[in-house]
Protein backbone atom coordinates (compact mmCIF):
# COMPACT_ATOMS: atom_id res chain seq x y z
CA UNK A 1 0.00 0.00 0.00
CA UNK A 2 1.11 3.61 -0.76
CA UNK A 3 -0.09 6.76 0.89
CA UNK A 4 0.27 10.00 -0.10
CA UNK A 5 -1.42 13.42 0.88
CA UNK A 6 -1.95 16.03 -1.05
CA UNK A 7 -2.74 19.51 0.72
CA UNK A 8 -3.99 22.93 -1.87
CA UNK A 9 -5.28 25.80 -0.93
CA UNK A 10 -8.11 27.56 -2.43
CA UNK A 11 -11.34 29.33 -1.57
CA UNK A 12 -15.01 27.42 -0.86
CA UNK A 13 -18.15 28.29 -2.32
CA UNK A 14 -20.23 24.41 -2.00
CA UNK A 15 -20.51 24.03 1.50
CA UNK A 16 -23.33 26.15 1.80
CA UNK A 17 -26.34 26.17 3.74
CA UNK A 18 -28.63 25.01 1.10
CA UNK A 19 -28.46 21.64 1.97
CA UNK A 20 -28.93 21.97 5.82
CA UNK A 21 -32.79 22.00 4.86
CA UNK A 22 -31.94 18.24 5.31
CA UNK A 23 -31.37 17.98 9.14
CA UNK A 24 -33.38 21.35 9.73
CA UNK A 25 -37.04 19.59 8.74
CA UNK A 26 -36.30 16.46 10.28
CA UNK A 27 -35.46 14.32 7.09
CA UNK A 28 -33.25 11.30 7.46
CA UNK A 29 -30.98 10.64 4.67
CA UNK A 30 -29.05 6.93 4.59
CA UNK A 31 -25.22 7.24 3.57
CA UNK A 32 -22.53 4.37 3.18
CA UNK A 33 -20.52 4.27 5.81
CA UNK A 34 -16.47 2.75 5.61
CA UNK A 35 -14.41 1.42 8.25
CA UNK A 36 -10.99 0.00 8.22
CA UNK A 37 -10.47 -2.38 11.27
CA UNK A 38 -7.65 -4.84 11.85
CA UNK A 39 -7.06 -7.10 8.92
CA UNK A 40 -8.12 -10.55 9.28
CA UNK A 41 -11.28 -9.22 11.95
CA UNK A 42 -13.16 -8.23 9.29
CA UNK A 43 -16.36 -10.56 10.06
CA UNK A 44 -15.94 -9.89 13.60
CA UNK A 45 -16.27 -6.21 12.87
CA UNK A 46 -19.32 -6.79 10.66
CA UNK A 47 -21.07 -9.20 13.35
CA UNK A 48 -20.69 -5.85 15.63
CA UNK A 49 -21.85 -3.63 13.24
CA UNK A 50 -25.19 -5.97 13.14
CA UNK A 51 -25.34 -5.96 16.56
CA UNK A 52 -25.02 -2.50 17.64
CA UNK A 53 -26.36 -0.65 14.65
CA UNK A 54 -28.74 -3.49 13.34
CA UNK A 55 -27.45 -3.19 9.63
CA UNK A 56 -24.90 -5.70 7.06
CA UNK A 57 -22.35 -4.69 6.61
CA UNK A 58 -20.09 -5.86 3.69
CA UNK A 59 -16.60 -6.53 3.65
CA UNK A 60 -14.54 -5.20 0.98
CA UNK A 61 -12.14 -6.76 -1.54
CA UNK A 62 -9.47 -4.76 0.29
CA UNK A 63 -8.77 -6.22 3.59
CA UNK A 64 -9.05 -4.68 6.78
CA UNK A 65 -11.96 -2.37 5.55
CA UNK A 66 -15.93 -2.66 5.70
CA UNK A 67 -18.95 -0.77 4.24
CA UNK A 68 -22.20 -0.38 6.03
CA UNK A 69 -25.24 1.80 5.79
CA UNK A 70 -26.69 4.14 8.24
CA UNK A 71 -29.46 6.58 8.72
CA UNK A 72 -28.11 10.08 10.26
CA UNK A 73 -29.77 9.94 13.50
CA UNK A 74 -28.14 6.90 14.15
CA UNK A 75 -24.42 8.58 13.22
CA UNK A 76 -23.59 8.84 16.77
CA UNK A 77 -23.80 4.85 16.77
CA UNK A 78 -20.28 4.42 14.48
CA UNK A 79 -18.24 6.57 17.03
CA UNK A 80 -18.96 3.58 19.67
CA UNK A 81 -18.27 0.84 17.58
CA UNK A 82 -15.25 -0.91 18.98
CA UNK A 83 -14.01 -3.11 16.44
CA UNK A 84 -12.82 0.09 13.84
CA UNK A 85 -10.33 2.18 13.48
CA UNK A 86 -10.77 5.02 11.38
CA UNK A 87 -14.57 5.83 9.52
CA UNK A 88 -14.93 7.69 6.19
CA UNK A 89 -18.60 8.44 4.50
CA UNK A 90 -18.60 7.10 1.09
CA UNK A 91 -19.22 9.70 -1.62
CA UNK A 92 -18.80 6.96 -4.77
CA UNK A 93 -17.89 3.13 -4.99
CA UNK A 94 -17.03 1.39 -8.09
CA UNK A 95 -16.79 -2.06 -7.95
CA UNK A 96 -14.99 -2.83 -11.39
CA UNK A 97 -13.58 0.60 -12.56
CA UNK A 98 -12.06 0.40 -15.98
CA UNK A 99 -8.88 2.15 -15.87
CA UNK A 100 -7.35 3.80 -19.07
CA UNK A 101 -4.38 1.76 -20.17
CA UNK A 102 -2.39 4.95 -20.60
CA UNK A 103 -1.33 6.89 -17.39
CA UNK A 104 -2.23 10.00 -19.01
CA UNK A 105 -6.01 9.24 -20.21
CA UNK A 106 -6.50 7.44 -16.66
CA UNK A 107 -5.33 10.53 -14.44
CA UNK A 108 -7.39 12.86 -16.85
CA UNK A 109 -10.48 10.83 -16.23
CA UNK A 110 -9.66 11.34 -12.48
CA UNK A 111 -9.75 14.82 -12.79
CA UNK A 112 -13.33 15.07 -14.65
CA UNK A 113 -14.25 12.10 -11.58
CA UNK A 114 -14.17 14.64 -9.15
CA UNK A 115 -16.72 16.80 -11.27
CA UNK A 116 -19.38 14.35 -11.34
CA UNK A 117 -19.36 12.85 -7.57
CA UNK A 118 -22.73 13.53 -6.03
CA UNK A 119 -21.06 15.58 -3.43
CA UNK A 120 -24.11 16.59 -1.54
CA UNK A 121 -25.15 13.69 0.71
CA UNK A 122 -21.18 13.00 1.99
CA UNK A 123 -20.81 16.64 2.86
CA UNK A 124 -23.73 16.89 4.97
CA UNK A 125 -22.78 13.86 6.98
CA UNK A 126 -19.58 15.04 7.52
CA UNK A 127 -21.03 18.33 9.27
CA UNK A 128 -23.42 16.84 11.06
CA UNK A 129 -20.40 14.29 12.52
CA UNK A 130 -18.68 17.65 13.21
CA UNK A 131 -21.77 18.51 15.55
CA UNK A 132 -21.89 15.24 17.07
CA UNK A 133 -18.10 14.80 17.44
CA UNK A 134 -16.48 15.84 21.42
CA UNK A 135 -14.06 18.90 20.90
CA UNK A 136 -10.58 16.70 20.80
CA UNK A 137 -8.31 20.07 19.86
CA UNK A 138 -6.94 21.53 17.22
CA UNK A 139 -4.16 19.41 15.55
CA UNK A 140 -1.10 20.37 15.91
CA UNK A 141 1.88 20.88 13.67
CA UNK A 142 3.68 17.76 13.34
CA UNK A 143 0.27 15.81 13.83
CA UNK A 144 -0.86 14.93 10.06
CA UNK A 145 0.38 11.08 10.77
CA UNK A 146 -1.99 11.45 13.64
CA UNK A 147 -0.58 8.06 15.21
CA UNK A 148 2.61 8.88 16.65
CA UNK A 149 1.55 11.35 19.93
CA UNK A 150 0.83 9.00 22.85
CA UNK A 151 -0.33 12.21 24.70
CA UNK A 152 -4.76 11.01 25.42
CA UNK A 153 -6.75 13.58 23.64
CA UNK A 154 -7.85 16.24 25.57
CA UNK A 155 -11.04 15.95 27.16
CA UNK A 156 -13.28 19.49 27.10
CA UNK A 157 -16.50 20.31 28.45
CA UNK A 158 -19.75 19.26 26.62
CA UNK A 159 -20.69 23.24 26.93
CA UNK A 160 -17.24 24.51 25.47
CA UNK A 161 -17.09 21.48 23.13
CA UNK A 162 -20.79 22.05 21.42
CA UNK A 163 -19.62 26.52 21.46
CA UNK A 164 -15.95 25.44 19.77
CA UNK A 165 -17.48 22.61 17.22
CA UNK A 166 -20.49 25.49 16.46
CA UNK A 167 -18.05 27.68 15.54
CA UNK A 168 -16.27 25.49 12.90
CA UNK A 169 -18.67 24.50 10.91
CA UNK A 170 -18.77 26.02 7.58
CA UNK A 171 -20.34 29.05 7.27
CA UNK A 172 -21.70 30.69 3.72
CA UNK A 173 -19.54 32.62 1.52
CA UNK A 174 -19.98 34.88 -1.15
CA UNK A 175 -17.54 35.94 -3.78
CA UNK A 176 -17.37 39.18 -1.96
CA UNK A 177 -15.54 38.07 0.97
CA UNK A 178 -12.41 36.73 -1.27
CA UNK A 179 -10.49 39.61 -0.15
CA UNK A 180 -10.96 39.65 3.41
CA UNK A 181 -10.30 35.92 3.55
CA UNK A 182 -6.94 36.51 1.43
CA UNK A 183 -5.85 38.28 4.51
CA UNK A 184 -6.35 35.72 6.99
CA UNK A 185 -3.49 33.06 7.62
CA UNK A 186 -3.57 30.11 9.26
CA UNK A 187 -1.33 30.84 11.79
CA UNK A 188 -2.23 34.16 13.01
CA UNK A 189 -4.61 33.43 15.78
CA UNK A 190 -5.66 37.38 16.10
CA UNK A 191 -6.08 38.11 12.31
CA UNK A 192 -8.79 35.49 12.49
CA UNK A 193 -10.41 36.86 15.43
CA UNK A 194 -10.42 40.30 14.14
CA UNK A 195 -12.29 38.94 10.67
CA UNK A 196 -14.87 36.67 12.61
CA UNK A 197 -15.72 40.07 14.42
CA UNK A 198 -16.33 41.91 11.49
CA UNK A 199 -17.71 38.95 9.60
CA UNK A 200 -18.63 36.01 11.44
CA UNK A 201 -20.01 34.04 8.29
CA UNK A 202 -17.23 33.67 7.04
CA UNK A 203 -15.04 30.34 7.65
CA UNK A 204 -12.01 29.23 5.88
CA UNK A 205 -12.46 25.90 4.60
CA UNK A 206 -9.26 23.75 4.19
CA UNK A 207 -8.92 20.06 3.24
CA UNK A 208 -6.71 17.12 1.69
CA UNK A 209 -6.53 14.59 -0.72
CA UNK A 210 -5.64 10.75 0.77
CA UNK A 211 -4.58 8.30 -1.71
CA UNK A 212 -4.34 4.50 -0.32
CA UNK A 213 -3.40 2.33 -3.29
CA UNK A 214 -3.26 -1.42 -3.72
CA UNK A 215 -2.00 -3.62 -6.77
CA UNK A 216 0.35 -3.75 -9.59
CA UNK A 217 -1.75 -2.96 -12.33
CA UNK A 218 -1.96 0.43 -12.43
CA UNK A 219 -0.26 2.55 -14.46
CA UNK A 220 -0.04 5.69 -12.29
CA UNK A 221 1.37 6.26 -8.61
CA UNK A 222 -0.70 7.16 -6.01
CA UNK A 223 1.33 10.09 -5.60
CA UNK A 224 0.13 11.49 -8.88
CA UNK A 225 -3.49 10.11 -8.07
CA UNK A 226 -3.56 12.58 -5.51
CA UNK A 227 -2.12 15.21 -6.83
CA UNK A 228 -4.69 14.94 -10.34
CA UNK A 229 -7.38 14.11 -8.06
CA UNK A 230 -6.89 16.61 -5.73
CA UNK A 231 -5.93 19.19 -8.40
CA UNK A 232 -9.57 18.92 -9.74
CA UNK A 233 -11.33 18.90 -6.52
CA UNK A 234 -9.56 22.10 -5.44
CA UNK A 235 -10.73 23.52 -9.10
CA UNK A 236 -14.57 22.14 -8.18
CA UNK A 237 -14.65 23.35 -5.10
CA UNK A 238 -12.55 26.60 -4.41
CA UNK A 239 -11.24 25.29 -1.19
CA UNK A 240 -8.42 26.01 0.76
CA UNK A 241 -6.32 23.81 2.91
CA UNK A 242 -3.79 23.88 5.57
CA UNK A 243 -0.49 21.17 5.67
CA UNK A 244 -1.92 19.91 9.33
CA UNK A 245 -5.08 21.70 9.86
CA UNK A 246 -7.28 20.23 7.21
CA UNK A 247 -10.62 20.36 7.93
CA UNK A 248 -11.58 18.36 5.19
CA UNK A 249 -9.69 15.04 4.57
CA UNK A 250 -10.64 13.40 0.95
CA UNK A 251 -9.90 9.75 0.32
CA UNK A 252 -9.20 7.71 -2.52
CA UNK A 253 -8.80 4.12 -1.74
CA UNK A 254 -7.57 2.66 -4.64
CA UNK A 255 -7.43 -1.65 -5.03
CA UNK A 256 -6.80 -3.32 -8.20
CA UNK A 257 -10.20 -2.51 -10.07
CA UNK A 258 -12.23 -1.10 -6.59
CA UNK A 259 -12.33 2.45 -6.39
CA UNK A 260 -14.23 4.18 -2.95
CA UNK A 261 -14.00 8.12 -2.56
CA UNK A 262 -14.58 9.11 1.09
CA UNK A 263 -14.61 12.14 3.41
CA UNK A 264 -12.80 11.06 6.70
CA UNK A 265 -15.53 11.04 9.82
CA UNK A 266 -12.30 10.62 12.35
CA UNK A 267 -9.27 12.88 13.11
CA UNK A 268 -7.27 10.09 14.89
CA UNK A 269 -7.53 6.43 14.53
CA UNK A 270 -11.08 5.52 17.15
CA UNK A 271 -7.99 2.16 18.46
CA UNK A 272 -6.22 5.05 20.55
CA UNK A 273 -8.76 4.97 23.33
CA UNK A 274 -7.18 3.35 26.18
CA UNK A 275 -3.30 3.55 26.38
CA UNK A 276 -2.03 6.32 27.98
CA UNK A 277 1.45 5.21 28.82
CA UNK A 278 2.43 2.93 25.77
CA UNK A 279 5.26 -0.23 25.96
CA UNK A 280 7.43 -1.38 23.39
CA UNK A 281 4.72 -3.75 21.59
CA UNK A 282 1.40 -2.45 22.76
CA UNK A 283 -1.45 -3.79 20.65
CA UNK A 284 -4.33 -1.47 18.92
CA UNK A 285 -7.10 -1.77 21.40
CA UNK A 286 -9.28 -3.00 17.91
CA UNK A 287 -7.55 -6.05 18.01
CA UNK A 288 -7.96 -6.52 21.52
CA UNK A 289 -11.80 -6.11 21.12
CA UNK A 290 -11.34 -8.97 17.96
CA UNK A 291 -9.77 -11.34 20.13
CA UNK A 292 -11.68 -10.81 22.90
CA UNK A 293 -14.38 -11.58 20.85
CA UNK A 294 -13.10 -14.77 19.29
CA UNK A 295 -13.36 -16.23 22.48
CA UNK A 296 -16.79 -15.03 23.35
CA UNK A 297 -16.23 -13.87 27.15
CA UNK A 298 -19.12 -14.88 29.46
CA UNK A 299 -20.85 -13.40 32.62
CA UNK A 300 -18.28 -14.42 36.01
CA UNK A 301 -15.43 -15.96 33.58
CA UNK A 302 -12.39 -15.15 35.41
CA UNK A 303 -9.64 -14.11 32.35
CA UNK A 304 -6.25 -14.18 32.47
CA UNK A 305 -3.73 -12.33 29.74
CA UNK A 306 -0.35 -13.86 31.76
CA UNK A 307 2.25 -11.13 29.26
CA UNK A 308 -0.13 -8.40 29.70
CA UNK A 309 2.48 -5.95 28.66
CA UNK A 310 0.65 -2.09 29.05
CA UNK A 311 -2.23 -4.01 29.82
CA UNK A 312 -4.38 -3.34 26.52
CA UNK A 313 -5.83 -6.47 26.37
CA UNK A 314 -7.65 -7.24 29.94
CA UNK A 315 -7.97 -3.35 30.09
CA UNK A 316 -10.53 -3.60 26.39
CA UNK A 317 -12.36 -6.03 28.49
CA UNK A 318 -12.59 -4.63 31.65
CA UNK A 319 -14.49 -1.33 29.70
CA UNK A 320 -16.08 -3.60 26.83
CA UNK A 321 -17.37 -7.31 28.70
CA UNK A 322 -17.45 -5.73 31.86
CA UNK A 323 -19.16 -8.61 33.45
CA UNK A 324 -15.94 -10.92 33.69
CA UNK A 325 -13.07 -10.51 35.57
CA UNK A 326 -9.33 -9.98 34.86
CA UNK A 327 -6.13 -11.00 36.06
CA UNK A 328 -3.15 -9.26 33.87
CA UNK A 329 0.27 -9.89 34.64
CA UNK A 330 3.66 -9.65 33.55
CA UNK A 331 7.21 -10.89 34.65
CA UNK A 332 8.71 -7.19 33.77
CA UNK A 333 7.98 -4.50 36.49
CA UNK A 334 8.13 -1.96 33.82
CA UNK A 335 5.13 -3.37 32.21
CA UNK A 336 3.56 -3.87 35.26
CA UNK A 337 3.37 -0.26 36.18
CA UNK A 338 2.61 0.88 32.89
CA UNK A 339 -0.80 -1.62 33.00
CA UNK A 340 -0.96 0.17 36.43
CA UNK A 341 -0.46 3.69 35.23
CA UNK A 342 -3.38 3.00 32.18
CA UNK A 343 -5.92 1.69 34.40
CA UNK A 344 -5.54 4.61 36.69
CA UNK A 345 -5.54 6.35 33.91
CA UNK A 346 -9.18 4.94 32.47
CA UNK A 347 -10.41 5.24 36.26
CA UNK A 348 -9.66 8.69 36.38
CA UNK A 349 -11.30 9.68 33.04
CA UNK A 350 -14.26 7.56 33.91
CA UNK A 351 -15.26 9.58 37.20
CA UNK A 352 -14.30 12.63 35.80
CA UNK A 353 -17.31 11.84 33.30
CA UNK A 354 -19.15 10.93 35.87
CA UNK A 355 -19.28 7.29 35.19
CA UNK A 356 -18.48 4.97 38.10
CA UNK A 357 -14.78 4.50 38.02
CA UNK A 358 -14.28 0.63 39.03
CA UNK A 359 -12.87 -1.59 36.72
CA UNK A 360 -13.51 -5.81 37.39
CA UNK A 361 -9.31 -5.88 36.81
CA UNK A 362 -6.05 -6.77 38.93
CA UNK A 363 -2.55 -6.56 38.34
CA UNK A 364 0.26 -9.00 39.38
CA UNK A 365 4.19 -9.27 38.81
CA UNK A 366 4.75 -13.02 38.37
CA UNK A 367 6.67 -15.54 36.56
CA UNK A 368 5.37 -16.97 33.63
CA UNK A 369 6.41 -20.42 34.20
CA UNK A 370 5.09 -20.85 37.46
CA UNK A 371 1.78 -18.84 38.19
CA UNK A 372 0.17 -18.02 41.58
CA UNK A 373 -3.14 -19.14 40.41
CA UNK A 374 -4.71 -22.57 41.47
CA UNK A 375 -5.05 -25.47 38.98
CA UNK A 376 -7.99 -25.61 36.92
CA UNK A 377 -9.32 -21.71 37.90
CA UNK A 378 -9.05 -19.71 34.92
CA UNK A 379 -12.21 -19.87 32.15
CA UNK A 380 -10.32 -18.07 29.38
CA UNK A 381 -6.27 -16.98 28.57
CA UNK A 382 -5.82 -14.28 26.12
CA UNK A 383 -2.41 -13.02 25.62
CA UNK A 384 -0.40 -11.32 22.93
CA UNK A 385 3.00 -13.65 22.66
CA UNK A 386 6.71 -12.22 22.89
CA UNK A 387 7.29 -12.34 18.64
CA UNK A 388 11.00 -12.82 19.23
CA UNK A 389 11.80 -9.34 17.33
CA UNK A 390 11.50 -6.67 19.80
CA UNK A 391 10.71 -8.90 22.75
CA UNK A 392 12.58 -12.08 23.43
CA UNK A 393 14.66 -14.01 21.01
CA UNK A 394 13.48 -16.89 18.55
CA UNK A 395 15.68 -19.19 20.40
CA UNK A 396 14.06 -18.62 23.74
CA UNK A 397 10.81 -18.88 22.22
CA UNK A 398 11.47 -22.41 21.75
CA UNK A 399 11.49 -23.08 25.76
CA UNK A 400 8.99 -20.09 26.37
CA UNK A 401 6.33 -21.55 24.08
CA UNK A 402 5.92 -24.91 25.40
CA UNK A 403 6.64 -24.26 29.53
CA UNK A 404 4.45 -21.42 28.32
CA UNK A 405 1.57 -23.46 27.55
CA UNK A 406 1.78 -26.34 29.51
CA UNK A 407 1.62 -23.63 32.43
CA UNK A 408 -1.71 -22.32 31.00
CA UNK A 409 -2.99 -25.67 30.98
CA UNK A 410 -2.44 -26.39 34.26
CA UNK A 411 -4.08 -22.72 35.43
CA UNK A 412 -7.30 -23.62 32.51
CA UNK A 413 -10.49 -25.48 33.47
CA UNK A 414 -10.14 -28.77 31.58
CA UNK A 415 -13.07 -29.32 28.89
CA UNK A 416 -14.58 -25.42 28.89
CA UNK A 417 -11.70 -23.35 29.02
CA UNK A 418 -9.93 -22.00 26.27
CA UNK A 419 -7.24 -19.81 25.28
CA UNK A 420 -6.88 -16.66 22.63
CA UNK A 421 -2.59 -16.29 21.56
CA UNK A 422 -1.36 -14.04 19.10
CA UNK A 423 2.14 -14.56 17.54
CA UNK A 424 4.24 -14.32 14.43
CA UNK A 425 6.29 -17.29 15.69
CA UNK A 426 4.24 -19.09 13.13
CA UNK A 427 6.62 -22.49 13.31
CA UNK A 428 7.68 -22.39 16.74
CA UNK A 429 4.11 -21.88 18.45
CA UNK A 430 3.13 -24.94 15.83
CA UNK A 431 5.80 -27.19 17.18
CA UNK A 432 4.76 -26.68 20.51
CA UNK A 433 1.45 -27.13 20.02
CA UNK A 434 1.77 -30.23 18.11
CA UNK A 435 3.38 -31.28 21.31
CA UNK A 436 0.02 -30.34 24.01
CA UNK A 437 -2.14 -32.17 21.76
CA UNK A 438 -3.51 -33.89 25.03
CA UNK A 439 -4.30 -30.85 26.65
CA UNK A 440 -4.84 -28.34 23.73
CA UNK A 441 -7.13 -28.50 20.61
CA UNK A 442 -6.84 -25.56 18.06
CA UNK A 443 -10.13 -24.44 16.85
CA UNK A 444 -9.55 -21.56 14.61
CA UNK A 445 -6.70 -19.25 13.46
CA UNK A 446 -7.48 -15.42 12.22
CA UNK A 447 -4.52 -14.07 10.08
CA UNK A 448 -3.90 -10.42 11.02
CA UNK A 449 -1.54 -8.03 10.63
CA UNK A 450 0.43 -6.36 13.49
CA UNK A 451 2.75 -3.71 12.75
CA UNK A 452 3.49 -5.36 9.08
CA UNK A 453 4.42 -8.55 10.55
CA UNK A 454 1.84 -11.39 9.72
CA UNK A 455 1.09 -12.66 12.32
CA UNK A 456 -2.15 -15.69 13.54
CA UNK A 457 -4.73 -15.52 16.37
CA UNK A 458 -4.79 -18.87 17.74
CA UNK A 459 -8.18 -19.98 19.48
CA UNK A 460 -7.60 -23.26 21.67
CA UNK A 461 -9.82 -25.50 23.69
CA UNK A 462 -8.53 -27.06 26.75
CA UNK A 463 -9.32 -30.56 26.22
CA UNK A 464 -10.76 -33.09 29.52
CA UNK A 465 -7.62 -34.21 29.95
CA UNK A 466 -6.26 -34.01 33.91
CA UNK A 467 -3.54 -31.76 34.21
CA UNK A 468 -0.60 -34.25 35.07
CA UNK A 469 -1.81 -37.22 33.16
CA UNK A 470 -1.20 -36.42 29.57
CA UNK A 471 2.14 -37.75 28.13
CA UNK A 472 2.83 -34.25 27.18
CA UNK A 473 2.94 -32.93 30.28
CA UNK A 474 6.48 -34.46 30.87
CA UNK A 475 9.11 -33.81 28.04
CA UNK A 476 12.48 -32.69 27.44
CA UNK A 477 13.21 -28.82 27.53
CA UNK A 478 16.57 -26.65 27.28
CA UNK A 479 15.46 -24.54 29.92
CA UNK A 480 16.88 -25.10 33.74
CA UNK A 481 13.84 -26.11 36.46
CA UNK A 482 11.48 -27.71 34.36
CA UNK A 483 12.30 -31.02 35.95
CA UNK A 484 12.02 -29.93 39.39
CA UNK A 485 8.76 -28.05 38.58
CA UNK A 486 6.95 -30.92 36.79
CA UNK A 487 8.07 -32.41 39.91
CA UNK A 488 5.82 -29.88 42.35
CA UNK A 489 3.18 -29.75 40.08
CA UNK A 490 2.49 -33.67 40.41
CA UNK A 491 2.61 -33.31 44.02
CA UNK A 492 0.51 -30.58 44.01
CA UNK A 493 -2.00 -32.89 42.14
CA UNK A 494 -1.80 -36.21 44.30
Amino acid sequence: HLLCSLLVMSKHPLLENNNEKVFQNGTIITVTVGATVPTGFEHTAAEEVKEKIGVDARISKDRGRIYFPITTDKLFQVHLLRSVDNLCVVVAEYDHYQFKESKEETLNELQELASKLPWTNALEVWRLNRTLKKKKGHRKAGNATRAKSNAEPSEVPAAAAAETQQHELPQVTSPDDDDAKAEVTPDSETCQQDLEDTAPEVKLIKFRVTCNRAGDKHSFSSNEAARDFGGAVQEFFQWKADMTKFDIEVLLNIHNDEVVIGIALTEESLHRRNISHFGPTTLRSTLCYGMLRLCKPQESDIILDPMCGTGAIPLEGAIEFSESFYIAGDNNDMAVNRTVNNICHIQKRRADKGSPSGLPIDTVQWDLSNLPIRTSSVDIIITDMPFGKRMGSRKKNWDLYPSCLREMARVCRPDSGKAVLLTQDKKCFAKAISRMGGLWRKLHTVWVNVGGLHAGVYLLKRTGTVFGQAPEDVHESRGRGDAQKDERDDKELC
